[in-house]
């Protein structure tokens, strides 16, 4: 059974953490592209993606994490990850996704690492 996805947004330092719960597929897509414009919209010097709640992603939901690389691309900020299963650590990593986003174990290791270089 699906479950709902949500997603909030909390600010930290120089860093948008996208709190995501539920599953990551094509319904999810208006919250997911809802929360990343609010997260985008505090001018962040990253995004983090918190994944610790996200239960499955499927092949759609890999394709909006790609368009949210896109969007973070384009804005020159740092795309970073966050609480992704073993499993889809792997999927991260056969999919290439990991090249283009630093992935962390947990919330703290991404906010003492990932900040943009010169934040405090």
């Amino acid at each position: 059974m699906a479950v709902q996805f949500e997603a909030e947004v909390r600010q930290a330092p120089e860093v948008a953490v996208l709190d995501l719960h539920g599953d990551i597929n094509a319904f999810a897509e208006p919250a997911l592209t809802a929360a990343y414009s609010e997260a985008e919209a505090a001018h962040p010097g990253s995004i983090l993606l918190n994944f610790g709640d996200v239960h499955y992603i499927n092949s759609t939901g890999i394709a909006l994490i790609v368009g949210l690389l896109a969007r973070a691309r384009a804005a020159g900020r740092p795309l970073l990850a966050c609480g992704l299963s073993q499993h889809y650590v792997e999927i991260f990593n056969i999919t290439r996704l990991a090249d283009f986003m630093t992935l962390f174990p947990d919330e703290q290791s991404a906010l003492d690492q990932g900040a943009p270089q010169g934040a405090a």
